[in-house]
């Protein structure tokens, strides 16, 4: 079974919707696999977004990240990190359909309240990054009634 990393960036925990995403991706059927809360620091902001660093919007994104909690997750299911994208929505909230998280819960680019991963190359990396001993490993009892 597939897995992603979902975070729920600072902007979200403190509007409360941490609830409201959860449910989201429990609705659809996908289990949680790992969960906290946690206030990242900048070194550890820095590695998870290495990727972007050579963007001009990377100092102020990592500023961003570290200003508050974050939640941070893994979800497992059949094509999660595509179905997760999905009900993410697009990374700029003014492209996001109504419905998405972020259709319905953001307005800027710079507040767009989630975090998910783009591929499961990616997905592994992340998960691994934020959960070094791994994700909680159990199987939910609705999964037959979710999977064929």
């Amino acid at each position: 079974m597939e897995q992603t990393f979902i975070m729920i960036k600072p902007d979200g925990v403190q509007r409360g919707l941490v609830g409201e995403i959860i449910c989201r991706f429990e609705k659809k059927g996908f289990t949680l696999k790992g969960l906290k809360l946690i206030t990242v620091d900048r070194p550890f902001a820095e590695k998870h977004y290495q990727d972007l660093s050579a963007k001009p919007f990377f100092s102020s994104l990592v500023d961003y990240i570290i200003s508050g909690p974050v939640v941070a997750m893994i979800w497992e299911g059949k094509n999660v990190v595509l179905t997760g994208r999905k009900i993410i929505g697009a990374t700029n909230p003014a492209a996001s359909e109504p419905g998405t998280i972020r259709g319905d819960y953001a307005i800027d680019i710079g507040r767009n309240v989630i975090h998910g991963s783009d591929s499961v190359e990616s997905a592994n990396k992340e998960a691994a990054l934020w959960f070094p001993d791994g994700p909680v490993n159990w199987q939910s009892s609705l999964h037959s009634w979710i999977y064929e």
